[in-house]
Order: C-alpha cells, then structure tokens, then sequence
C-alpha cells in the first residue's frame, strides 16, 4: 500500500514525517507534497486529481489533510468531497462499504498547531522551560476550541518561556515538536479522527 499526502504548507510535512514513522509500518511506502498555503491547494486540487486519476493504482490512497482556520468545517469538508467527485475518484465518505476509494479528506480544527497542544508532553520535551502543567490550564485542556488561533497560542506559550523570541518558526515548531509526539495520547479531537483514519486504512 502506498499513502500520497497532500498537505497546505511545510510545516504540514515536516509534522507529518515525524508522525507517519509512528504509524505506519516500513511495508507501507508514502509520499507528502506540501503546497503554498490552503487557498493555493485548493486551486490545484482538481488538475492534481485529475492527474492521479490517469494511473492511481489500486492500493494507493490519497489522504488530503488542510486547516480548518475560520471554515465552516461542514463546507469545507464538501468542497474537497465536490473536488474529488468531479475528477471521479471516490473518497470515504462517498464509498458505500467505507473501504473501497481512493481519497481520505481531513481536516485539522482549527490548524495544525492544534495538534501539538494536544500533545503536551511533547511541546515540554521539546521546550523543557515550557510548564508540564500547560495542560491543566482551561484555555488549553481542548485542544480543538482554543480561540484566537492556535499558532498564535503556541506562539505566546513558547515566548513566554522563552523561546521563539522573534516570531513563531511554525516549521522549526513543528519539526521539534512532532518528534516527541505520541499518537494514541493526542487529546486533540480532529487529530484522533486523522490517526484512527490511517489506521482504518491499514488494517
């Protein structure tokens, strides 16, 4: 089986080969193209389709993963649904038997560093000055509903320990970040819908 990743910028990637070492096995082969932000992959989405189309093999999948940001999610999500359908691949949520498609849409509510405040422990072990007690914190306890952004949020905790002085590094963060992440221990919701989505895939 082999896993093409589309994802909205590189700090996307960066996150994702840290993690995909986590979860997949070395018998799965898989490839992560980052684009330049959200609005640019979706602009190239139908052409890159329609391109895969022409010679997806059978046990290729083709996971889309983009922010939520201030989307609504249900539009979102079938925008990339419509995308899909229209170059005639069948993703997930159209298949009947929830087995046989090509494309998996996801998406991280409402960004990416969303995830890593689900993951505590990983953000102190890459930043050891920042508190273990994060987590314990009201604004942070759900990961998916911390307001006024979330990489602005990660931006404020790491400044205030200390690090990232001049401005949120989002693909330095996420490098350092998501090494330490535990999968199965992300209390992030929509990150636990896109890790139990892989492993779906891969039973």
């Amino acid at each position: 089986m082999h896993f093409e990743f589309l994802v909205e910028e590189f700090s996307a990637k960066e996150c994702l080969e840290q993690l995909l070492t986590k979860i997949l096995s070395q018998t799965i082969t898989y490839k992560i193209h980052n684009f330049r932000g959200k609005s640019d992959l979706i602009k190239k989405l139908p052409m890159r389709l329609k391109g895969y189309k022409d010679w997806i093999p059978d046990d290729y999948r083709i996971i889309i993963l983009v922010d939520r940001d201030n989307e609504d999610c249900q539009i979102l999500k079938d925008k990339l649904e419509d995308i899909a359908k229209q170059t005639g691949l069948i993703t997930k949520s159209m298949s009947q038997d929830k087995k046989t498609f090509q494309v998996l849409n996801k998406i991280a509510i409402e960004e990416l560093e969303a995830w890593f405040f689900g993951d505590v422990n990983a953000i102190v072990s890459a930043y050891s000055k920042v508190s273990p007690n994060l987590g314990n914190q009201a604004k942070y306890r759900k990961p998916d509903e911390i307001t006024g952004g979330t990489w602005e949020a990660l931006e404020k905790v790491l400044q205030k320990a200390g690090y990232h002085k001049g401005g949120l590094e989002k693909v330095k963060a996420a490098r350092e970040i998501s090494k330490f992440m535990t999968p199965q221990n992300n209390c992030s919701t929509s990150f636990q819908v896109f890790y139990k989505g892989i492993l779906e895939m891969i039973k």
